[in-house]
């Protein structure tokens, strides 16, 4: 959608690009905006459950792009959706020069929770009954909305029916939890210092599913990352409040893009 610089958006973890459906027009009204739905997700067909990873889906978002002649200037991933973009700009399947994370998942779960939850997830994507039940429990009432109040948010009725026309589709809930199983970030951590894009690190303060305190430690990997605080705003920021989320992309575009035209000067 739109035209001028070329924008990539990456959503995260079980979503889709619905999730942009209100900060996407906003956005195609200064660039040629790029959402596709991650492998997988949303109504799209899945790959094997090994490419349902961060470097296969990296992959697999880098084919896309060479099919459509994409290169994009910015970048905008959210959550899970920040990490693959990242993993993307250090194996060369994109080169933009601005990525910027909103409530980025850079970071593994810490303690007895990265011992359980590769198991856990794993045995659930082995029964197959279970992404049918999951998607059987998100009809009753109120389950998806337990689900997003538990993220920090609080976002409309339509973005909530449109949650719920997902999560009752068994094959996106499938490829969701595949992807959870397959979620591997010690690699990128350990490449994360190469990485030469400029990076912005917007955080939600009453983010319950990614701690304010990864970017933190992300920062101290990467010195020259800038954070961004929203107060009051959860996971689903960018849902949230569009058009605070636009202004922030659009000024550190800009930004951006003057500090590379005063270089080539």
């Amino acid at each position: 959608m739109g035209e001028g610089p070329s924008l990539l958006l990456i959503h995260g973890t079980g979503a889709a690009t619905h999730s942009w459906r209100e900060l996407l027009p906003l956005l195609a009204q200064h660039f040629s905006v790029v959402a596709p739905d991650l492998p997988g997700h949303g109504f799209t067909q899945s790959p094997p459950s090994h490419r349902l990873s961060l470097p296969g889906m990296a992959a697999d978002i880098g084919a896309l792009l060479r099919k459509l002649e994409v290169r994009p200037d910015t970048v905008v991933g959210h959550s899970a959706g920040a990490a693959i973009s990242a993993g993307m700009c250090l194996a060369g399947f994109m080169a933009p020069r601005l990525l910027i994370a909103l409530n980025g998942a850079f970071m593994p779960f810490g303690g007895i929770a990265n011992q359980l939850f590769s198991p856990l997830a794993n045995l659930l994507v082995m029964n197959p009954l279970v992404p049918r039940v999951f998607a059987w429990q998100a009809s009753h009432a109120g389950t998806v909305e337990r689900l997003i109040a538990n993220t920090g948010s609080a976002i409309d009725q339509e973005g909530i029916a449109l949650y719920r026309k997902l999560v009752r589709n068994p094959e996106h809930v499938a490829a969701a939890l595949r992807m959870m199983a397959n979620w591997k970030l010690e690699p990128l951590l350990h490449d994360l210092p190469r990485l030469t894009t400029a990076l912005i690190l917007v955080v939600a303060t009453n983010d319950r599913s990614i701690s304010p305190e990864v970017a933190r430690q992300v920062r101290e990997i990467l010195p020259n990352a800038v954070i961004e605080r929203l107060p009051g705003l959860g996971h689903l920021a960018h849902e949230e409040r569009p058009q605070l989320i636009a202004q922030l992309i659009l000024k550190y575009a800009h930004a951006n893009a003057a500090g590379k035209a005063a270089q080539e000067m």
